[in-house]
């Protein structure tokens, strides 16, 4: 494990018990943000948190994050997004996560309230809990699990899945990194911080994540083809 990897791993652990001990708090403070989406004070809190440790123990290297922005200069640079999945967080669904990566060679996406914690190394493979994960070799469309991370899903139309549902956010992407799935078709509109890690797990994993779907690879045209607008 390399220092930048156990240091990312720190970061998340921070994170997690920030957010988990403000979940489902009776008191949680809540606004809407001007694009609409919410925020709630343990985004910030995060954010905040994980910025001032990267400023204290990796002096010169940057930050870009959902809440407060990107740090000017040049340099390696940690993309955060401190809670993806804030509406399920608001409502007391347990699917977020903290997703923390720094450039291309690692992320971290670590869902406390799940139990789940996945993590990759440019090169050197992905895991869940501590075991390697795999993307899954299905290869027809008819076999396959498609994960619909979108909050308005269009009509599947021709797409004859085996199984479809509708797992949004990071847990798509994630499901398909460890093989339980095989396709996740995501928003328009990702932001740096919503993608950054997934770009390095499930790639790691062996599979293929274009900035929307994340596949096994294997079906990844037939993805595009028919569930894309």
């Amino acid at each position: 494990m390399t220092p930048e990897l156990e240091f990312a791993l720190s970061l998340a652990d921070d994170a997690d018990a920030i957010s988990l001990g403000r979940f489902r708090a009776a008191d949680l403070r809540v606004e809407t943000k001007p694009d609409l989406t919410p925020v709630s004070e343990a985004d910030r809190a995060v954010e905040e948190r994980l910025r001032e440790r990267i400023a204290a123990e990796r002096p010169g290297e940057r930050v870009v994050g959902e809440e407060f922005g990107a740090d000017d200069g040049e340099g390696p640079q940690w993309v955060l997004d401190p809670i993806d999945g804030t509406r399920n967080y608001t409502r007391g669904i347990p699917v977020w996560a903290t997703l923390i990566s720094l450039d291309d060679t690692i992320a971290v996406v670590s869902a406390p309230a799940l139990g789940r914690r996945w993590w990759a190394t440019r090169g050197g493979g992905s895991f869940a809990n501590g075991l390697p994960i795999r993307v899954s070799a299905i290869d027809s469309v008819e076999a396959a699990t498609v994960l619909l991370a979108l909050d308005r899903p269009p009509a599947a139309r021709a797409f004859a899945a085996w199984h479809l549902r509708g797992f949004g956010d990071f847990w798509a992407h994630m499901l398909v990194a460890e093989g339980a799935a095989e396709v996740a078709v995501d928003a328009v509109g990702l932001k740096l911080w919503d993608t950054a890690s997934l770009a390095v797990i499930v790639p790691e994993a062996g599979g293929r994540f274009d900035g929307r779907i994340s596949s096994n690879g294997l079906l990844h045209a037939a993805a595009l083809a028919e569930l894309v607008e």
